[in-house]
């Protein structure tokens, strides 16, 4: 396995843990009845503003993920894989992961410098798999 796709499946696994992270005080604060249901009406009460920035920051991981994904399959498939493209892959991935504190307890604005650092090194790895 390419060190791009290692840290793929990283990745992946932090969106998992995310998920609890959001959903475990999601359901204490909007009660089991809701978080079940189809959730055809309105929340029963908006979630706490920590809560919230969980649940944008796992949306945001998800957004990231895509173009991540793309950029591992683009230099993985290509044979582009090497030292830039799997330093830029361990940098994606530790942004990531800094991104959740950062915007769990509003760290401004540290949170977007984080962000554009994940950003930046995958638009690096799809630059790398056209060369």
């Amino acid at each position: 396995m390419t060190p791009e796709l290692t840290v793929l499946t990283l990745a992946a696994l932090l969106q998992a843990v995310q998920f609890l992270l959001f959903a475990l005080p999601a359901n204490r604060e909007l009660g089991t009845d809701y978080t079940m249901s189809a959730r055809d009406g309105a929340p029963p009460q908006p979630l706490s503003p920590r809560t919230a920035r969980l649940q944008r920051a796992l949306t945001n991981h998800f957004e990231g993920l895509i173009l991540f994904t793309i950029a591992c399959m683009v230099v993985t498939l290509s044979d582009q894989s090497g030292p830039v493209t799997a330093a830029c892959a361990w940098a994606y991935l530790a942004a990531r992961v800094a991104f959740v504190p950062t915007y769990y307890f509003g760290l401004n604005p540290w949170r977007s410098i984080v962000w554009g650092v994940g950003f930046l090194a995958t638009l690096l790895m799809l630059l790398a798999g056209l060369v």
